[in-house]
């Protein structure tokens, strides 16, 4: 299959809503050559990434929207176009090769267009891209609810924003610190050629020069270090966490966090990793024997106590929430595509349903830090405040940090261009038991 197939093909199952990038791409990279399978990914990613900006260009180029049964058809346009745009490929080539890919999907009648198209595009570029432009959503390729939410919540941080969201994120590493130090493990890539700085904020955080195979690591194999993003290795340290707690790592997957605690605090009574799908939870496993690490595995609904919690409380509870990942868009531009405005209301109704029966297994003078990968304030600091009106025994305490931008409650951190990407970190402590929890141990 052609590299540039493949891609629509990739996109076209995000566009119809049936899958993510994540989930659609493996497929059609086992059916292309080894050797195109990096373009495969760029052209995916790419187009994704630049997708309100290049579907506003279609629709006025085009005489007519395209029938739903040539979802595949606009999404090969849409590569086309991205090639032209934004890759250093050969107009002539480009546009040679997306043509050809139309008698490969079984609709030769659409070379002529298609090549029409292109051809346009190459000739008028500048002119065309005026035009649309002139929208400011679309000229920094953000859907306009999106847009609009970010413009309110953040109008200073706009642009820098908007910005981030359509580069290639770095690749962060996160040093286990049970087996080496930060200092020695910088002079272990210096020793294998691999360019990489400290992060600023966190102590065991590594940015890479340029992203790799994580098995040019040294030591990957061996548990030296694990890929985690800056912003995601601020969360386990507020929890303070001691010998002998009981801690819950509630929608752990991948368990990238799971395992920094355990690496943080070896000495913990137990570790529950809690994950809704059962699948998830391979991927956790799998972090877990690679960093010779052990925790107890759970699958459930964290709201459904019944089902997973066995009356014992925690002293410490990491909810990493289900959210719009707004703030990772960099890493999954098909977020733009797949993420609707109706969502963000519904996944904080969600959130709060979580944070009521999480603090439940809470014991009093317990901690809970809640983080999301969200830049939206509905999902983030509103939460808080809403739980915290709800729960007179829980308070939020100050995250005393450099990093993010302090909110009412906790910290927002936004993502940087040559940097981390955009979280959310509220720390809770539990002054004393909810009332719901009071009748239900006297009854």
């Amino acid at each position: 299959m052609s590299p540039r197939l493949a891609a629509a093909r990739a996109l076209t199952a995000v566009m119809a809503g049936k899958a993510s990038l994540g989930s659609s791409l493996p497929t059609q990279l086992k059916e292309v050559a080894a050797r195109d399978q990096a373009l495969v990914q760029e052209l995916a990613f790419g187009t994704a990434r630049w997708y309100t900006r290049l579907d506003a260009l279609t629709r006025d180029l085009l005489n007519k929207p395209m029938k739903a049964a040539d979802l595949d058809l606009q999404a090969l346009l849409l590569v086309g176009l991205y090639q032209l745009l934004y890759l250093r490929v050969p107009a002539h080539a480009a546009i040679a090769a997306t043509v050809e890919c139309a008698t490969e999907m079984g609709k030769p009648w659409a070379k002529g267009m298609l090549n029409a198209v292109l051809r346009r595009v190459q000739r008028e570029s500048a002119a065309l891209m005026a035009i649309v432009d002139q929208s400011p959503s679309e000229r920094v390729s953000h859907p306009g609810w999106l847009f609009k939410r970010l413009q309110r919540a953040w109008p200073e941080q706009l642009d820098a924003i908007t910005h981030a969201n359509n580069l290639h994120p770095p690749m962060t590493l996160r040093v286990n610190q049970q087996q080496v130090s930060r200092d020695d493990y910088l002079l272990a890539l210096h020793n294998a050629g691999i360019a990489a700085t400290a992060c600023n904020f966190s102590t065991l955080g590594i940015q890479l020069a340029q992203a790799c195979d994580v098995l040019q690591l040294p030591g990957f194999a061996q548990g030296q270090v694990s890929v985690q993003d800056e912003a995601a290795q601020l969360a386990a340290p507020l929890l303070d966490l001691q010998p002998g707690q009981r801690v819950l790592d509630a929608c752990c997957a991948p368990g990238g966090k799971t395992c920094q605690m355990l690496e943080q605090q070896p000495a913990l009574s137990e570790m529950l990793a809690l994950d809704l799908e059962p699948q998830r939870l391979k991927r956790v496993a799998e972090n877990l024997q690679r960093l010779q690490l052990t925790a107890t595995l759970k699958a459930a609904d964290a709201r459904d106590l019944a089902d997973w919690w066995d009356g014992t409380p925690f002293q410490r509870i990491l909810l990493d929430a289900p959210c719009s990942a707004t703030g990772v868009i960099r890493r999954h531009p098909d977020i733009k595509l797949t993420r609707k405005a109706a969502d963000i209301s519904a996944l904080a109704s969600l959130q709060g349903e979580i944070l009521d029966q999480l603090w439940q297994t809470l014991a009093v003078g317990g901690i809970l830090v809640y983080a999301t990968c969200s830049v939206l304030p509905e999902e983030n600091t509103q939460v808080i405040e809403a739980f915290l009106a709800r729960q007179p025994g829980a308070r939020a305490l100050d995250i005393a940090a450099d990093y993010g931008i302090a909110q009412p409650c906790g910290r927002q951190l936004l993502p940087q261009a040559d940097g981390h990407d955009g979280f959310y970190l509220a720390k809770l402590v539990k002054l004393s038991a909810s009332p719901a929890a009071t009748r239900q141990e006297s009854a």
